[in-house]
């Protein structure tokens, strides 16, 4: 399987980048400078400069992938404007570079909180609302999505343990290395296609919580 990661440098796609490639995937990582492109080539990836935020058409880079990740994001220090351009925009380019070229699957790294942004406070707010809007477009189209509403991330080591809850109210940390290991497993797991659910650590390994979805 060919898989597109847009926001390749990103923490959790690095990760994902590892992953896929040791289970013989071939993963383009759209990365924005190429002074990412030793760690990207380290995880496994082919990196390949691609700027969402300025690029009208995605899909030169998407062409002939069976699948895409968006786990690209403005960033904590960035404005209400660059998540509405990235984190929004972004995703919608994604998705419809996956329509033009015939990616079917697109796997979305969304936020715990996307699904009330008005309840977030004055700093989360115009970040859940793109997460919320991006995640809408996608649950309307016709592609085989899924959508991951990750809780509080950390940098610990992964457990290989979760709680996956379409109950939107669960909170909870989770260690990036567990969203990867989320998403290599529901791409490989039809059962999570159509599927918006909360990922937050716990007890059950991840093939067993996405299986159960």
């Amino acid at each position: 399987m060919q898989v597109v990661i847009a926001g390749g440098h990103g923490k959790i796609a690095l990760h994902l980048e590892r992953l896929l490639a040791d289970s013989g995937h071939r993963v383009i990582a759209l990365i924005r400078s190429r002074d990412q492109d030793s760690d990207v080539r380290e995880a496994g990836g082919e990196p390949v400069i691609c700027d969402i935020e300025q690029e009208d058409d995605l899909s030169h880079y998407v062409q002939g992938s069976d699948a895409v990740v968006f786990a690209a994001g403005a960033g904590p220090g960035s404005g209400a404007e660059r998540k509405r351009t990235v984190d929004l925009g972004g995703a919608v380019k994604l998705l419809d570079a996956a329509r033009n070229t015939g990616a079917r699957r697109y796997l979305m790294v969304s936020s715990i909180g996307a699904d009330n942004p008005s309840a977030g406070g004055e700093q989360m707010r115009p970040y859940l609302e793109a997460k919320a809007e991006a995640d809408a477009r996608l649950a309307e189209s016709d592609l085989d999505w899924t959508i991951v509403r990750p809780g509080r991330l950390t940098d610990d080591p992964g457990s290989g343990r979760v709680t996956l809850t379409t109950d939107m109210s669960a909170r909870g940390e989770i260690p990036r290395e567990d969203v990867a290991r989320v998403l290599a497993a529901s791409l490989g797991d039809p059962n999570s296609i159509g599927k918006t659910f909360v990922a937050i650590g716990g007890d059950t390994p991840v093939d067993e919580a996405v299986a159960a979805l």
